[in-house]
């Protein structure tokens, strides 16, 4: 296993997981450590493992043992999607809604006095709060329907800030370390913060990785309260010896 992820590896696990294709996702999540991609890839390898796919069950057990060990907010709920998946277990789980959690994430902590939004329950389309500034669209006359819409509230930065504060725990050299945590005090923090991390090119990655996987972990937390969980439907190719094909 290599150390860390490089861009052409988080393209192919990307890549696999647009084009819904479990057997590529597999293959392109022995590139890299998966404790960094858990959130990104986990719905995929849940449908992975539900349709059956050769040496998807190991890598769910993989997700499992890494999520248990990670903790992050949003963990436990995917580790339930995971045993679901495999059958270890009869956890019921929320409805299904085929949302972009990095969308969602985006909508959650925005700045409260201008973002938020909310998400489309026929399509699972995550609309941002300023786009209803621009005037009626045709579903003018359905948007106050509230079994279609589900409101989601702006939370602000402090949840990023705090991602901030945990990725400098453990950046392993002292002197970059410091100077984060000089950038960070005061306002303008996250502008010194990039600024400063920007100069090492291998922490920069690094960051984003964290940080997103931390924002898909409470948007997933927040889904689950209220009632939902994120959809993946996979397909699988005839003669791959595998469960048929279908949307999980």
């Amino acid at each position: 296993m290599v150390e860390g992820w490089g861009e052409d590896g988080l393209r192919a696990v990307r890549g696999a997981l647009h084009a819904q294709d479990g057997v590529a996702l597999l293959a392109a999540l022995r590139r890299g450590p998966v404790r960094e991609v858990l959130q990104l890839a986990g719905d995929g390898v849940a449908g992975a493992a539900a349709q059956g796919l050769p040496g998807a069950a190991e890598t769910a057990a993989l997700f499992l043992g890494a999520l248990r060990e990670r903790g992050f907010r949003g963990d436990e709920e995917l580790a339930d999607r995971l045993r679901a998946a495999t059958g270890d277990a009869a956890i019921p789980l929320p409805r299904p809604l085929a949302v972009d959690l990095e969308m969602l994430a985006m909508l959650l902590e925005g700045d409260p006095a201008e973002s938020g939004g909310r998400i489309d329950l026929s399509t699972g389309e995550c609309r941002p709060a300023f786009t209803d500034e621009l005037g009626p669209g045709p579903e003018a006359e359905e948007d106050d329907d509230l079994e279609r819409w589900l409101y989601v509230p702006a939370m602000g930065s402090g949840a990023g800030y705090r991602d901030m504060e945990l990725f400098i725990e453990d950046v392993e050299d002292a002197a970059l370390a410091d100077r984060l945590r000089i950038a960070i005090g005061g306002r303008g923090a996250f502008r010194r913060f990039k600024v400063v991390l920007a100069g090492d090119e291998r922490s920069w990655s690094r960051y984003h990785r964290f940080r997103d996987e931390r924002q898909r972990g409470r948007a997933r937390a927040w889904l689950a309260e209220e009632g939902y969980c994120p959809h993946s439907t996979f397909f699988v190719e005839p003669g791959s010896g595998s469960s048929p094909s279908g949307p999980l």
